[in-house]
């Protein structure tokens, strides 16, 4: 792994951008601030500004820590992304980052790229953040895995994992609700790339141990039932078009709860928080088994679908 000369001035990289996915332009304004004279009238991505403008500028950041480099596949976009986000420099390949920034945010989320865009950094030995999902199918699930049994400084998660309406459910905080029996939560979107954010907001709620997935939908209607070895059963949903904001439901033999979601920039902060903590530290903020597990179960339920409703396991 590249040494990180000064771990409280980390120089990051950014890449981007895939259709309907503005993470660079959010993502960078975490770390850097922002235009805030262009970032509400030109940025494509309406919700950005929105939650962006609620937030105290003034303190706005996450201190040692910022993006200096950006490189989208259109470097109209890149140059774009910078001058809303303050970004210094843009270039053209991804490669022209190497030997400038200490770490680099893969903020892309079609999962089968990602092995591509991560392979000039991970020749150089650059710790790579790389936005959900980490990949979507299993030969490139098996690349990676070895990569983290050689020790290499990688991290991938759902900003789900960080959302505080959630997390107090988190690691068998349940009790209330006694026995769980049922689990539902729905995105919208597509399940290779959405499907990701209901898996991982309900991972840390019955944690490991899943047993099968089954996806009796279709490319634009999921509708995947997965088991859990504690009884559990999770109805998910990946529906192109549903309206939303949609509610978690945890179903006890007790209680129910239901919640809503709505502080997306601070899921997001935390997110890139631990990134920059694994970082400086080592320490990861999850177990590595736990994305190997979230992808076996996003890729099960792109296998079932293909395969007319197939029980996968686990």
């Amino acid at each position: 792994m590249q040494h990180i000369s000064d771990p409280n001035h980390i120089r990051l990289g950014m890449i981007g951008m895939t259709e309907g996915n503005g993470h660079p332009y959010s993502w960078s304004a975490m770390f850097n601030k922002f235009d805030r004279e262009r970032m509400p009238k030109e940025c494509p991505f309406p919700v950005i500004p929105v939650y962006l403008a609620r937030e105290d500028y003034d303190t706005m950041g996450i201190p040692g820590a910022h993006v200096d480099y950006i490189c989208c596949n259109d470097r109209r976009d890149a140059e774009h992304v910078a001058a809303l986000s303050l970004i210094p420099h843009v270039v053209d390949r991804p490669e022209e980052m190497i030997g400038k920034v200490d770490a680099v945010i893969i903020a892309t989320d079609i999962g089968s790229e990602h092995v591509e865009r991560a392979r000039p950094f991970i020749e150089a030995g650059l710790p790579l953040f790389i936005d959900k999902p980490l990949c979507d199918n299993r030969a490139d699930l098996e690349y990676f895995t070895r990569l983290f049994e050689s020790g290499y400084p990688l991290l991938s998660s759902s900003s789900m994992r960080y959302c505080k309406e959630i997390r107090p459910y988190y690691h068998g905080a349940t009790r209330e609700l006694g026995e769980l029996r049922l689990i539902q939560y729905g995105m919208p979107k597509k399940w290779e790339t959405y499907g990701i954010h209901t898996l991982e907001a309900v991972y840390p709620i019955v944690g490991p141990g899943f047993y099968s997935v089954r996806n009796t939908g279709s490319a634009r209607r999921n509708i995947v039932h997965i088991k859990h070895k504690s009884g559990v059963d999770l109805l998910l949903t990946g529906i192109y078009d549903q309206a939303g904001p949609i509610p978690l439901i945890i179903t006890g033999n007790s209680q129910n709860a239901v919640i809503y979601t709505h502080d997306s920039y601070n899921s997001f902060r935390d997110q890139l928080v631990a990134f920059i903590h694994f970082l400086r530290t080592g320490e990861r903020p999850f177990p590595w088994q736990e994305t190997v597990e979230l992808m076996k179960l996003l890729i099960g339920g792109i296998e079932s679908r293909e395969q007319g409703g197939k029980e996968i396991l686990i």
